[in-house]
């Protein structure tokens, strides 16, 4: 018999939110975290906005002496993973430890640390070059440092896989512990890019939206004045457990995951597949996965970027796997608030998922005002929605053709 993998802890720290609490508050009641960036000089830039992380204090969760050798993007993954393990009530110890695993990953890893360290190369020399660069910027690092400052000493990876990375690390985990190689799995995802080489890189492609006075209305997912995607910054984790571990030690359970699938388009390094096929084909997957019906789906937790292509697409993949069952569908990005995390947007929004089924609240798709002929499904439009949801997906695509769907249900200690 499959063993069931449960969800016990969560940790975001994001532009709506530094932990659980605000964050979802924060979405429930619609409100955006795009603001103006403030953090370098934008003015020559096409898009001057993005979903930055305020009032983060990273010696709340790292020693101080520490701080200074932990890029960005690690201090944010440090931070979530303490607040999941803390909301788990979980302690790792010598005897569990080996059972306790880690799988956080990062689209682009410590960006910060090498354009600073590329700068000091510049102006100063060789060997002003920072002995810590290389273990600050790698990708794998988050994950290495939450297992190091956690003491968990079981699986440990990293994937990197666009802005479906955080997706495959919580569905790569929940396998793990599915086949008994872990009891317990930190998984999740974490991205600190809003700097200004990715910036640019980003504006020259015409990716990002450059709606720059009106920061806050920027991010419209599926609505047909959509001109792209707002960049963002943060963490989300979760705590994944067997479900025997969770019941012995008495642990609080908030969701099941039951489902996973991934696909790769082998199309285009940015566009998506035609007629959103990868998208298609991860959801079907993933349902399959889950031994569930397209009729059992009460929710999908949309990729949903706010760029021409992708939303278009994931619509029509959505109402080629679901018939008319899509229009039955409440579909929502939370993008729409947070704007655009990158490596991190699937754990954030796995996340979010998780309290919908919690609380029975749909959060909403803002900025909606305009429908879009090719987009139209229930994007549960500016305002959170109460609703009874048991069973939901949370999709990711990404860059390089990488899709990956979870299946999420409502806890029941009987199925």
């Amino acid at each position: 018999m499959t063993r069931r993998v449960v969800i016990t802890g969560l940790g975001v720290v994001t532009p709506v939110g530094n932990d659980v609490q605000t964050f979802w508050q924060s979405l429930v009641e619609g409100r955006s975290g795009i603001t103006r960036i403030d953090t370098f000089d934008v003015s020559e830039y096409p898009t001057q906005i993005a979903g930055l992380v305020r009032g983060f204090d990273p010696d709340q969760y790292i020693d101080r002496k520490e701080v200074r050798r932990f890029d960005r993007f690690t201090q944010f993954a440090v931070a979530a993973a303490r607040q999941a393990l803390e909301d788990a009530g979980l302690t790792i110890t010598p005897e569990n430890a080996e059972q306790v695993g880690v799988y956080i990953g990062s689209g682009i890893g410590g960006i910060g640390t090498l354009l600073e360290n590329h700068r000091v190369l510049l102006e100063r020399g060789p060997k002003r070059v920072s002995p810590f660069m290389i273990p600050m910027m790698i990708a794998n690092m988050a994950s290495g440092q939450v297992s190091i400052l956690l003491g968990a000493k079981g699986p440990n990876s990293a994937p990197v896989a666009a802005c479906t990375t955080s997706t495959l690390a919580i569905g790569d985990a929940f396998k793990l512990i599915q086949r008994g190689a872990a009891e317990v799995m930190i998984a999740g995802g974490t991205e600190a890019a809003v700097v200004d080489l990715a910036l640019a890189g980003f504006s020259n492609m015409k990716a990002l939206s450059t709606r720059n006075d009106e920061p806050e209305r920027a991010s419209r997912p599926f609505d047909a004045n959509r001109d792209g995607f707002v960049m963002g910054e943060g963490a989300g984790v979760v705590i994944l457990e067997s479900l025997d571990h969770a019941l012995a030690r008495g642990a609080r359970i908030r969701a099941e995951i039951i489902g996973y699938g991934m696909s790769g388009d082998a199309f285009h390094v940015t566009a998506p597949a035609p007629e959103g096929d990868g998208a298609y084909r991860a959801m079907k997957l993933a349902l399959e996965d889950a031994g569930v019906q397209p009729s059992d789906v009460d929710y999908i937790n949309a990729h949903g970027t706010s760029t021409d292509f992708n939303d278009k697409f994931e619509t029509l993949a959505i109402k080629r796997l679901f018939g008319d069952h899509a229009y039955r569908l409440a579909v929502s990005s939370i993008k729409s608030m947070t704007g655009h995390l990158l490596g991190a947007a699937g754990a954030v929004e796995a996340i979010a998922t998780v309290k919908t089924l919690e609380d029975g609240i749909i959060p909403p798709t803002i900025n909606y005002e305009t429908p879009d002929p090719d987009c139209d499904l229930d994007y549960v439009p500016n305002q959170a929605r109460r609703a009874d949801v048991r069973v939901a997906l949370s999709n990711s695509f990404g860059f390089g053709g990488h899709n990956g769907c979870l299946v999420l249900r409502r806890y029941e200690p009987q199925r």
